[in-house]
C-alpha cells in the first residue's frame, strides 16, 4: 500500500503537458478541484473523469498510476460514503439500530467519494508531470505578490516542495520498516483497533528518527551550498509563459465552464 501513493512522485516525459509552465499546471489543478465542489450531476462528474483520462493520455502517463493513489484511501473513502448515508436527512431506505439511511444521503455519499477520487487524481497528474525544482518556481511565482505584504513566498513554496518531495521517501521507508518487522515475527493485521494501533509504535519510532536524521542531512547538504534563502538569488532558466499555456487556459477554462454549465441544463442528471 506504501508503494500506492502517487502524490509527490515525477514521472518524466516530454509530453505537451510536461512543457507547460508550472504555474499554468498549479493554476489549472486548483481550478480544476474548486470547480469539482460546484458539480451536482452524473453526467459532469463523467466529463471531469473524461477530463483526468484525456490529460493523462496526452501526459503519455500510465492510467493506472493514478488509480495506484486510489488504494491508500479506501479507509477514508468508506469512512466518508458512512457518514454521509447516515447523518443526510431525507427519504427513508433502511435502518440499522438507530441509523437511519436516506435516498439523499446514498446521493451525497457517491457524490462525495467520487468528488474526493477526482480530486486526487487530478493533484497526481500535477506532481507526475512537474519537476520538484519547476514546481518549487511555480509556487514562488505565484506567491511573489504577496512578499509586499511580508509573506516570504520562496521559503514557503521551498517547504511545500520538500514536503511533497519527501512523501514517496517516507512511504519507502515505511514499507521497509513493516517488512524488516514481519521478518521478526510482527503482525499488524490480526487484533482490535488498540492491538493494531499498539503494533504499529514499532513502526513509527524508527520512522521518526529516520525522518529527523534526513531532515538534518538535507539542512547540512543546504548550509554546505551556501543556502541562505531567496533573497537575491537567481534561476537557471526563467519561468515564461509560452503560446502552448495560453492554449492550454484558454481549452481547460472552457471545458470547466461546460462542466459548470451541466448543473443547470433541466434534462441532465
Amino acid at each position: 500500500m506504501m508503494k500506492d501513493i502517487t502524490i509527490g512522485q515525477y514521472f518524466p516525459g516530454d509530453s505537451f503537458v510536461h512543457k507547460l509552465d508550472p504555474r499554468t499546471k498549479i493554476i489549472l489543478t486548483f481550478t480544476y478541484i474548486f470547480i469539482l465542489f460546484f458539480v451536482k450531476t452524473f453526467t459532469a462528474y463523467a466529463f471531469a473523469f473524461l477530463y483526468l483520462y484525456a490529460v493523462t493520455k496526452i501526459a503519455k502517463i500510465p492510467f493506472k498510476m493514478l488509480f495506484k493513489g486510489i488504494k491508500s484511501l479506501i479507509f477514508i473513502l468508506f469512512l466518508t460514503v458512512g457518514l454521509n448515508i447516515f447523518m443526510v436527512k431525507g427519504e427513508t431506505l433502511f435502518q440499522i439500530g438507530p441509523l437511519t439511511a436516506t435516498k439523499e444521503g446514498v446521493r451525497y455519499a457517491f457524490f462525495m467519494a467520487i468528488r474526493l477520487v477526482l480530486m486526487v487524481m487530478g493533484s497526481g497528474i500535477m506532481t507526475l508531470t512537474t519537476s520538484p525544482i519547476r514546481l518549487t518556481d511555480g509556487i514562488e511565482k505565484i506567491l511573489n505578490p504577496l512578499r509586499k505584504i511580508g509573506v516570504p513566498s520562496h521559503e514557503i513554496a521551498m517547504m511545500m516542495t520538500i514536503a511533497l518531495r519527501f512523501i514517496p521517501t517516507l512511504m519507502d521507508e515505511t514499507d521497509k520498516i513493516m517488512k524488516a518487522q514481519k521478518a521478526r515475527g510482527a503482525n499488524f493485521e490480526e487484533g482490535n483497533l488498540f492491538k493494531r494501533a499498539k503494533a504499529l509504535v514499532p513502526i513509527l519510532i524508527p520512522l521518526f528518527i529516520n525522518s529527523f536524521r534526513r531532515a538534518d542531512e538535507l539542512a547540512n547538504a543546504m548550509e554546505a551550498r551556501l543556502y541562505r534563502g531567496g533573497e537575491g538569488r537567481t534561476k537557471l532558466k526563467e519561468l515564461k509563459y509560452e503560446s502552448r499555456d495560453f492554449v492550454a487556459y484558454a481549452i481547460v477554462l472552457s471545458y470547466f465552464a461546460f462542466m459548470i454549465l451541466l448543473n443547470f441544463i433541466p434534462f441532465v442528471k
